[in-house]
């Protein structure tokens, strides 16, 4: 299914070589973690969703507000989402730059969330200089969350600086 998804997507093998790429099967079992103002679930691993909960509301205790942008993400839903930006003139070389190829993102996994706080742009590098990043920087480890896209990451994704991931602790 990946091969078929990836072919009619343009990715190659050649696209992927050199990549430090993991495989990501699709997470069963998910829980609510959050519940955006606009009525969209945010789903995650139980074990990430309490994980989540838990520093969502440390964070709110400290004047911090952050907030899930993504959560769970299918496998098919990762193709759309590549699809609609090759739709928009993008190359599917510069598209991976941003977006895991379908059954490679840790967005399947159930662990990893994309977070914005009040007052950005959502999924902009000036994420990167607001209180929450600063808060997330200096406590997500404690609740199991790390930044997944440093600079210069292997992976080849630009970096990141709103998207962490569930490691359990």
């Amino acid at each position: 299914m990946i091969d078929r998804i990836h072919a009619s997507l343009g990715i190659t093998p050649a696209l992927l070589a050199g990549r430090a790429l993991r495989r990501h099967e699709e997470a069963q079992g998910l829980a609510t973690a959050e519940k955006a103002p606009n009525g969209r679930v945010h789903f995650l691993l139980p074990e990430a969703a309490d994980a989540w909960r838990a520093m969502k509301a440390a964070a709110q205790g400290d004047g911090i507000d952050i907030h899930i942008l993504s959560g769970f993400r299918s496998i098919a839903r990762q193709g759309e989402l590549i699809q609609v930006r090759l739709d928009g003139g993008m190359a599917i070389a510069e598209v991976l730059k941003i977006l895991a190829p379908p059954g490679y993102s840790e967005h399947h996994t159930g662990r990893a969330v994309d977070v914005s706080t009040q007052g950005i742009k959502a999924l902009q590098l000036e994420f990167e200089s607001t209180p929450a990043f600063a808060w997330l920087t200096a406590n997500a480890a404690t609740f199991g969350f790390v930044l997944s896209f440093p600079r210069n990451n292997p992976a080849g994704y630009d970096y990141e600086p709103w998207h962490w991931c569930y490691r359990e602790r």
